[in-house]
């Protein structure tokens, strides 16, 4: 799409395009070269912890430090105890949670998790399961500093768009115990996060890390799919000749997507969406769930 814009416009718009498309590259250079999310300054729950605290923010040490208050306790809000009674009132065990996040790179200028689900022709850029703890609702995800377990009311804090919630239908709720345990241990375990986006069983990345949770339980969720035959990958040129000359990923390595309803996790038939939103403001209804 840019390439088609480039051609159409007079002379003196080409080369204020040409001044610009530089510098997002130059952006994207820096992303890439910064291994790829060291400065995701667009997550709320990342600026919850102090400076001083080391390691994972949300692993086992983490939840042991706050438990004996060593770390602070994170602070609610009516919208964030809204959140949490909504969840305690609908979500049960093994939902996946879908939402665009608004990771970025390069001190912030580069807006990684959109350009990331756009490419994919998705909605959303990130994904975890949902766990009942005590009557609480967690999501365990993995992220750049490794698995993690927050409660839902601060994990949609990181919300920077839509929102969603899908269930494994009837016939695959058998699968929901054994893909939970897979999350407890793998947070447990603190399994490095994968910043090659590699198909290997010891290191996952979100994505992968919800699709291999099911596996584990005998559920495919989806299969992995070429990154140069992504939906939207060639709308992103720049993205795509800077990923090639300054990091490890490759256009024909294959990795697991969220997708749409064509291809990625998304598009699996026995996960039922019971909640979509636009935004996760508040909750807006409740769920009409199997």
């Amino acid at each position: 799409m840019e390439a088609v814009a480039f051609v159409k416009q007079p002379a003196r718009a080409r080369r204020r395009f040409s001044r610009t498309g530089r510098r997002q590259q130059w952006v994207l250079a820096c992303a890439l070269l910064s291994q790829a999310g060291c400065s995701s300054t667009g997550d709320l729950t990342s600026q919850m912890v102090p400076h001083s605290w080391r390691g994972n923010p949300w692993g086992p040490d983490a939840e042991t430090a706050r438990h004996c208050r060593r770390l602070p306790t994170i602070p609610s809000n009516p919208p964030m105890c809204a959140w949490d009674a909504w969840g305690r009132a609908n979500l049960r065990d093994g939902d996946i949670v879908f939402r665009m996040g608004d990771a970025r790179l390069a001190f912030g200028l580069y807006p990684f998790s959109k350009i990331s689900a756009e490419m994919a022709g998705s909605r959303y850029s990130h994904t975890g399961i949902v766990a009942l703890e005590n009557g609480e609702p967690v999501v365990y995800d993995t992220y750049k500093s490794g698995p993690r377990k927050q409660p839902f009311s601060i994990w949609v804090l990181d919300v920077a768009g839509a929102i969603a919630v899908k269930r494994p239908d009837a016939d695959s709720q058998r699968f929901v115990n054994d893909a939970v345990a897979f999350c407890r241990d793998t947070y447990q375990r603190q399994v490095p996060f994968d910043k090659r986006l590699s198909l290997d069983d010891d290191r996952f990345y979100c994505i992968e890390f919800t699709e291999r949770a099911y596996r584990s339980a005998g559920l495919v969720l989806s299969e992995p799919i070429r990154i140069d035959h992504l939906p939207c990958y060639q709308h992103f040129p720049k993205a795509v000749w800077l990923a090639r000359h300054f990091s490890s990923i490759r256009p024909d390595q294959s990795a697991f997507v969220i997708g749409n309803d064509s291809v990625g996790i998304w598009s699996n038939p026995a996960l039922l969406l019971i909640y979509e939103a636009p935004d996760a403001r508040l909750p807006y209804a409740k769920l009409s769930a199997p």
